[in-house]
């Protein structure tokens, strides 16, 4: 049954207040709609304010040359600090470094991560309590503090590693072995964080693919090859995205400790070159230029590892 109603103002046909009462419901629609975003607000806000306008300002500074001091002017060079970076063979040196050291902390951020969870994954109780206390330590070490003390360790006189092995290499100032021992180090205090990252992504895979797996007569180590690692493929892509981005960073406090990019600039990675343009030779143009391009290079670099991990992820089909 229809009942027509005549061609009249909404007022008139539902309430003299109908006007008001729609437009308050509209407006308390477009409040729900946007809480979420009042929510984000604060971390996009400070997003904008501590990345991307230093960011933008830095793009800026690349097209001028200046030293830094407020009395001198900026002069605008346009592209001639990125040509200048492309001559430079310090900057080829530094990035061959850096994917040294990239390739060299991927073993402690990766490899040993996984084997270390898998073998302690049957440990339970306060036993587990202590073995992540003791595991986690190094990383929760000051990179300045823990340098020293391996300053200390790999002393060439009354290092325990000398007498340990028997050797009086100076393992620091050692040009063949620099690089090797800023590597180690940045390892040791990485690894136990990556250690808790896989052991939580294996909490977080369901049982019931492995219970499945064992029913159908499953060994354990085709359970753990085709089943646990591929579906802790998300948090291996975290583990080596992070060691891509922010190796280089983790490594400036012990550098700038232990060796200022010496001897022979054997630990003078990409980073610290750009330090070392931007507040040794005060060239700022130059050293934001080489900061641009790091950020597009690695950016780019990020975006790969992302789309591979997703051509080779495992699917549950």
């Amino acid at each position: 049954m229809f009942i027509a109603v005549e061609d009249r103002p909404l007022e008139t046909v539902v309430g003299t207040n109908a006007g008001p009462l729609f437009r308050q419901g509209r407006w308390r629609r477009v409040i729900r709609s946007a809480q979420p975003y009042l929510y984000l607000t604060p971390a996009v806000g400070l997003l904008i304010v501590w990345t991307y306008r230093p960011l933008v300002q830095a793009a800026e500074l690349s097209t001028y040359s200046w030293n830094l001091l407020p009395t001198t002017p900026m002069v605008p060079v346009g592209a001639d600090n990125y040509r200048r970076l492309l001559e430079l063979p310090a900057v080829g040196d530094s990035l061959r470094r850096t994917v040294i050291l990239i390739i060299g902390l991927l073993p402690f951020s990766i490899v040993l991560p996984v084997t270390i969870a898998f073998a302690t994954r049957k440990v339970n109780g306060r036993a587990r309590v202590v073995y992540q206390s003791i595991v986690f330590a190094p990383f929760l070490i000051a990179p300045v503090a823990g340098a020293a003390v391996w300053q200390w360790l790999l002393d060439p006189g009354a290092g325990i590693v000398n007498r340990v092995i028997g050797s009086d290499r100076n393992w620091i100032q050692d040009a063949d072995t620099a690089q090797f021992v800023v590597i180690v180090i940045t390892g040791w205090h990485f690894l136990g964080f990556a250690v808790l990252v896989v052991s939580a992504g294996m909490a977080g895979i369901d049982t019931s693919y492995q219970e499945a797996a064992e029913s159908d007569g499953a060994s354990k180590w085709q359970i753990d090859r085709w089943i646990v690692l591929p579906l802790l493929s998300p948090t291996l892509v975290f583990l080596a995205l992070m060691t891509v981005l922010l190796s280089a960073q983790w490594t400036f406090p012990l550098i700038d400790t232990l060796t200022q990019g010496g001897p022979s600039r054997s630990t003078t990675n990409i980073y610290y070159l750009l330090w070392d343009y931007g507040f040794r030779t005060f060239d700022a143009g130059l050293s934001a230029a080489a900061g641009i391009v790091l950020f597009v290079g690695f950016g780019a670099l990020a975006g790969g590892l992302v789309w591979l991990s997703e051509k080779v992820a495992f699917h549950d089909d």
